[in-house]
């Protein structure tokens, strides 16, 4: 049905005097010729417009969200990579694990949501880069501090879980 620009009773009966299915084909029309001549302005002034213009009006450009995220998310990316001066002793692997897993889960959305922000993946990838480059660094330290090579590691965690196991199924 047409919305009518009046209100009230005359709005009504100058709505109800046309058939339902002019009302439908006109306003139909009207679409029609507004969007296409919409459309063929848009093409004109897009072939005008310069490079940054077309960005500065783009769904990622500097008018949104999407462009404001990645550039404050480089400071987290900038923070964890001024850690690569201190020692691994002084770094938490809780922070470090959840900046990788924040940037690895991330960066996974980026590619999914429309429209696709490719500056906001790669400074997730970063994240994760940098995230998984202190979590390394913390692991290797604490091996270090141990006195134990890696298979050595692997071979008590292996014990462990099956000393685990035999706990479990004794219980059961």
């Amino acid at each position: 049905m047409v919305m009518a620009s009046r209100v009230g009773f005359r709005a009504a009966q100058q709505t109800f005097r046309q058939p339902a299915f002019r009302q439908q084909i006109r306003s139909s029309f009207q679409r029609r010729c507004q969007s296409t001549t919409s459309e063929a302005a848009d093409a004109a002034a897009a072939k005008t417009e310069s490079a940054f213009v077309k960005y500065w009006n783009s769904p990622v450009g500097p008018k949104t969200v999407h462009f404001w995220a990645p550039v404050m998310k480089w400071g987290l990316v900038i923070a964890g990579a001024a850690d690569f001066a201190r020692p691994a002793s002084q770094l938490s692997i809780t922070q470090n694990g959840a900046l990788m897993a924040t940037g690895l889960i991330w960066t996974r959305w980026c590619m999914i949501i429309k429209p696709r922000n490719v500056l906001l993946a790669s400074v997730n990838f970063l994240l994760f880069c940098v995230g998984a480059t202190q979590v390394t660094r913390i692991l290797l330290h604490q091996q270090n501090e141990k006195g134990a090579s890696v298979k050595e590691e692997a071979k008590d965690a292996v014990k462990q879980a099956g000393q685990d196991l035999e706990k479990v199924v004794k219980k059961a």
